[in-house]
């Protein structure tokens, strides 16, 4: 299955103080495993940064003014993300800005199935700090490069420590969802899936003939 791990960087907190995107990455995981594929912009918000922003990611407004508007990436990111699994940390955040743009220019919402990594770790570690950082800690994941926030690193990081979180989970069964529509619509439903490695064609050549020489010395002796 593939999935996307998405991150985003903003002029601010809140959508209702008008902040907007300045920054979205992608990676593409098949089957928990980083593919080439990825997507990554700088996006001109037609606004100021905040100094919190900033503080945070570091990107000016000197930088950002020249760099494209939401609406000339929009069909290329949309197209990037259809039908895959979004993962997402602190996905409530991300999804409001991507729907505020949206809906800036007269789109449908996100409907994409979501992984909130967020919610994923405050279930595993109830109490404790599950910032990014925290759990590269506690994963042993080196974020040493991370001296700001920027979209395709955080994506990187939180790809790791996405598989990390699933790898010692049990698949979890909910029998309430029934249909795909209501697959798609459950934003933040965490669902758990064990890594499945399949053998190559060489690999199952191998073990076929290995099988054929075995089963013909066992019987003739």
């Amino acid at each position: 299955m593939k999935e996307i791990v998405l991150d985003t960087e903003t002029t601010g907190l809140s959508v209702k103080d008008g902040h907007r995107i300045v920054e979205i990455g992608c990676i593409e995981l098949d089957n928990l495993v980083p593919t080439q594929n990825s997507f990554h912009c700088y996006l001109n918000p037609e606004r100021k940064v905040s100094e919190k922003a900033l503080e945070v990611h570091g990107y000016t407004d000197e930088f950002l003014k020249t760099k494209k508007k939401f609406k000339d990436v929009m069909l290329n990111f949309l197209s990037f993300i259809k039908d895959k699994r979004l993962i997402i940390h602190n996905a409530e955040f991300d999804l409001a800005h991507l729907n505020n743009e949206l809906k800036i220019l007269g789109k449908e919402i996100i409907k994409n199935e979501i992984i909130d990594t967020l919610v994923l770790a405050k279930n595993k570690f109830p109490g404790s700090s599950v910032s990014l950082d925290a759990l590269c800690k506690r994963y042993r994941i080196d974020n040493s490069k991370r001296d700001k926030h920027t979209a395709l690193i955080d994506c990187d990081l939180l790809s790791k420590v996405y598989i990390n979180l699933i790898d010692q989970k049990e698949p979890k069964l909910d029998f309430q969802i029934n249909d795909q529509k209501n697959r798609k619509d459950s934003v933040g439903k965490v669902l758990y899936f064990k890594k499945v490695i399949k053998p190559s064609p060489e690999e199952i050549k191998k073990h076929n003939q290995y099988l054929k020489n075995s089963l013909k010395k066992n019987f003739f002796n």
